[in-house]
């Protein structure tokens, strides 16, 4: 385990593999952001410039995507080069713009300066140059020989102030020095070109590998999480506000000054400069994707909080921090959000974040009710484990009503409108579906006994809840269909109708029929079996092997003599068609005689005289026609196996191939 330290020096280096990203999203929004302020005209200038774009959007995307030991080497030749430029202009402007010798008396902060003559300021404007010259060299990592020439070279317009030359001399001299200074930082640049050679051919040589082995996905997860794209755009977005808000609180207040009117900030005015924050916020799609990056940590923490507050262990969390920001995107590029006016942009804005509360809203519902059922199966009655979970499904129920009704005091009946009350009442009813069910195990917990029935009712509760939300998904659809034609169509708004017909419409429908058919045929198979009541049923002094509880009021045997409660084998049948027992399949396509010798599950027969025999058990037994059945039963029935011969010889030569393929299909229906 890693030390204090270490974990320190970690995160310090990641903070600061953030920050070193964030210029290149300001470098690629501002070019973006330019783009119809173009200052040439012309179809040499329109391509010149269009070039000079391209060439800085691609530099920093390349800056960017650099591991993170080729950033900081990046940032420390940009870095050197930077104090070049700003040695060359201190010492062109010095030797251009001042004289020394005519500075007298001059004050700081009410203090003269002492001495009072020109040298002392020479000097100290050579400090400046020997610090930006030795941090020049330091960077670019010049030998110690080439080191002292950069330096002497930049002290050299400085030797011309201390020997009084003519200013044009001065001048220069300082232009001068700076072309050597430039020669000498491009050559030493251009030797560093072998070094990006390798770095480059190197990731050129991991992207391939990795696109070759683990695919195209792999390869964007890798970057995506190597880079750390989404705290890079989070800093980028709350960076760019923070300055904006800066400069605007600062502009209102000169305004304020300069009017004489109250320079304190009012609720009208701060109501101003958020709604002015908000609209910039979301001005281009980078801003966008700040935004989404923002949201993707809120709703982050939002899962972990309710996670935490109703006690459970799942993750849902990542994925409610992943599918918010992915819904907001998605309506922000549907609606054209950062295109549009920006009045129009802040009203839409308000509209896409109700619509996405409302997706959160569902999306914890979705994290609420596995904890609801576990607790009522599990018979948990401590008001402390069930509190937190029914405080958070009545807020469901609540919040979302509330929000529909403000919204139609204040808005007319709309589209967006429409989609939102739809969907608060669908969540309004899918809590309900969930309440009745939560109470539904809660009461069969209650009174402690087996309630056969309690299947049928949990069964039609939800798939009236499923119902209902099909009927909603077809109704969003119809809403959506018409905003597209009459409203505003897009592309992306197409595709995402295509996609909630295929998802929510066509995929929901086709499993709730598969699950209805598969109900069906197991309920036809559970009645195509022996059942055992009265006092045939007391005979029998052992339970049920699905849910270890007695035979109350009746029991259904299977052909291999096993029998249990007709809703739990029931709800076997939904996985698979074997028993429970000894994995033969349970299927009986026709029944003749009324009742069936009985076994109990650890393989005696329960003796009465009056009972009829059944058809043989096993697979492929025929109806009405098959031998009697031998009272003895295997004595491990868990462990049956037979051979080719054996199996050929039992089943009229069918083979074990063929029973497997049957049974395969038998459970792809």
């Amino acid at each position: 385990m890693a030390s204090p330290h270490a974990r320190i020096g970690q995160q310090a280096l990641a903070v600061l593999d953030v920050a070193l990203r964030v210029p290149c999203i300001f470098i690629i929004d501002a070019i973006f952001n330019s783009y119809n302020d173009l200052p040439w005209s012309g179809w040499a200038g329109v391509v010149g410039g269009s070039l000079i774009r391209v060439l800085g959007v691609l530099t920093s995307i390349v800056v960017l995507l650099l591991s993170q030991k080729s950033l900081l080497k990046f940032y420390t030749l940009f870095f050197a080069v930077l104090l070049g430029v700003g040695a060359t202009l201190v010492n062109y402007y010095v030797t251009s713009h001042i004289d020394f010798y005519s500075l007298y008396y001059m004050a700081t902060l009410g203090f003269k300066l002492l001495p009072q003559n020109g040298p002392v300021l020479w000097l100290g404007m050579a400090g400046v140059q020997l610090l930006l010259g030795f941090g020049h060299v330091m960077l670019l990592n010049v030998q110690p020989t080439y080191a002292a020439l950069i330096i002497l070279d930049i002290m050299a317009p400085m030797w011309g102030l201390i020997a009084e030359l003519p200013v044009d001399v001065r001048q220069t001299v300082a232009v001068t020095s700076g072309f050597v200074l430039a020669a000498s930082t491009a050559v030493h640049l251009a030797w560093k070109l072998k070094w990006f050679y390798y770095s480059c051919r190197y990731v050129y040589l991991l992207v391939r590998h990795m696109y070759r082995i683990y695919g195209m996905q792999a390869l964007i997860e890798d970057t995506w999480s190597r880079v750390r794209l989404p705290d890079v755009l989070r800093v980028f977005w709350l960076t760019r506000m923070t300055a904006q808000a800066v400069i605007l609180i600062y502009v209102v207040k000169v305004i304020g000054d300069e009017s004489g009117e109250q320079t304190h900030l009012t609720r009208d005015m701060l109501w101003d400069v958020f709604s002015n924050l908000i609209i910039s916020g979301c001005d281009s799609t980078l801003t966008v994707l700040g935004m989404s990056a923002v949201i993707s940590s809120i709703a982050h923490y939002l899962g972990l909080g309710v996670l935490a507050f109703i006690g459970s262990t799942e993750d849902e969390d990542k994925r409610l921090g992943f599918v918010a920001p992915v819904l907001f995107f998605i309506l922000a590029l549907q609606t054209g959000l950062s295109s549009l006016d920006p009045e129009e942009r802040l009203v839409r804005l308000g509209r896409n974040m109700c619509l996405l509360l409302t997706a959160i809203l569902h999306f914890i519902h979705g994290m609420t009710d596995p904890v609801l059922m576990s607790l009522s199966a599990s018979h948990v009655l401590s008001v402390r484990r069930h509190f937190p979970v029914l405080l958070v499904s009545v807020c469901l129920f609540v919040l979302p009503m509330v929000l529909s009704y403000v919204l139609w005091r204040h808005y007319a009946l709309n589209t967006w409108l429409f989609a939102v009350t739809a969907f608060c009442v669908e969540l309004c009813l899918k809590v309900i579906v969930s309440l009745t069910v939560y109470t539904l195990f809660m009461v069969d917990g209650h009174y402690n006994m087996l309630w056969e029935t309690l299947d049928e009712y949990v069964y039609y509760v939800r798939s009236s809840g499923n119902v209902i939300e099909f009927i909603f998904g077809v109704i969003m659809f119809g809403n959506g269909a018409y905003t597209m034609m009459f409203e505003s169509g897009s592309k992306i708004r197409a595709c995402m109708m295509c996609l909630h017909a295929y998802f929510n419409i066509y995929l929901q429908a086709k499993n709730g029929w598969k699950t209805f058919i598969k109900r069906r045929t197991a309920v036809k198979k559970i009645n195509s079996l022996p059942e055992v009541k009265g006092t045939q049923l007391r005979d029998i002094e052992d339970v049920c092997a699905i849910c270890y509880q007695e035979f109350a009021t009746s029991a259904r045997i299977t052909p291999c003599h096993h029998y249990f409660h007709a809703s739990c084998l029931r709800k076997w049948l939904y996985i698979q068609e074997t028993c429970p027992m000894c994995h033969q399949r349970v299927y009986i396509e026709e029944v003749t005689h009324d009742s069936a010798t009985l076994s109990n599950n650890n393989g005696y027969a329960a003796a009465n005289e009056n009972m009829e025999l059944a058809p043989a058990a096993g697979v492929g037994a025929a109806p009405a026609a098959g031998p009697e059945l031998n009272d003895q039963l295997p004595e491990d029935n868990d462990s049956i196996e037979y051979d080719d011969d054996e199996w050929g010889a039992q089943h009229s030569g069918s083979s074990v191939e063929d029973y497997i393929n049957n049974d395969t299909d038998s459970e792809g229906e």
